[in-house]
């Protein structure tokens, strides 16, 4: 098994600012939580901290996160981009790009994304986001990108087993996350820097996500103010999901809230 702690992720990174400096923890709370306690002291962008353990991980919508110790990766960002509040969201979206293309080359994984957080491998999850902001009305203080990757888990609790998978279940083998997290911020590095010189639009990447994205052409459940089905259709250039509802046939752009492909809530 290869060593996972702070030496070998450092040793690992090829990145000049994502990852710098970097705070290992053989346990905490929350990756999320560390950071955004360190952003209030005023660390700077890049700062990245890692957790061998979570005791309180945490997805969307305020659910538990499975975090066992010795088995993923379970790690949190912190950025500091001089966008306007409104485009933060489309930092999520960048992290699973950045993910995806290093799944391909650490783990030889073509895993889809699920439009907004989630990473797929033949319909089961493989690694979550969630993205949190500290800003007022016109500027962005912080934002914090958490990522969970299911790495070497060998099996997961009976609740999870049919909706989570995790590298080792679909090859077979054991996996550097050392290797597989630096090469994850080598990629979100190239596309943070493209983000903002194109002044924080989703343009210049919507049609990379598209064809990794598993939403589109599918059928959907929007769950939000109301529910309702849906065929996704498209991404808009601002990272926003586009759909046809089943009931009305209207096109309408879904902003935030929920989204599950039909068959595998």
């Amino acid at each position: 098994m290869n060593e996972y702690h702070k030496a070998a992720l450092e040793a690992a990174l090829k990145t000049e600012k994502m990852g710098h400096p970097l705070y290992f923890y053989s346990e905490t709370d929350s990756t999320n939580e560390r950071i955004r306690l360190l952003a209030l002291e005023g660390a700077p962008e890049g700062t990245l901290a890692v957790a061998e353990m979570q005791t309180a991980g945490r997805g969307r919508r305020g659910r538990a996160w499975d975090a066992p110790k010795g088995s993923g990766i379970w790690l949190s960002l912190l950025l500091r981009p001089n966008i306007p509040p409104t485009q933060a969201s489309v930092l999520t979206l960048l992290a699973g790009m950045a993910l995806a293309e290093a799944l391909v080359e650490t783990a030889g994984v073509e895993a889809g994304i699920k439009w907004p957080n989630d990473l797929q491998q033949n319909g089961k999850k493989l690694a979550g986001i969630l993205t949190e902001m500290d800003c007022d009305m016109e500027r962005i203080h912080s934002v914090t990108v958490g990522m969970g990757i299911n790495v070497n888990t060998k099996e997961f609790p009976a609740e999870l087993e049919d909706i989570a998978t995790s590298l080792y279940l679909e090859t077979g083998r054991a996996h550097d996350r050392a290797l597989l997290a630096a090469e994850m911020l080598r990629h979100f590095e190239g596309l943070y820097a493209e983000f903002l010189e194109a002044g924080g639009s989703f343009a210049p990447f919507r049609e990379r996500y598209c064809r990794k994205c598993l939403n589109i052409g599918r059928e959907v459940r929007v769950i939000g103010k109301e529910t309702y089905l849906a065929t996704a259709v498209d991404i808009t250039a601002e990272g926003e999901l586009i759909v046809k509802r089943k009931d009305n046939g209207k096109e309408e752009v879904i902003f935030s809230g929920e989204v599950s492909i039909r068959g595998e809530e």
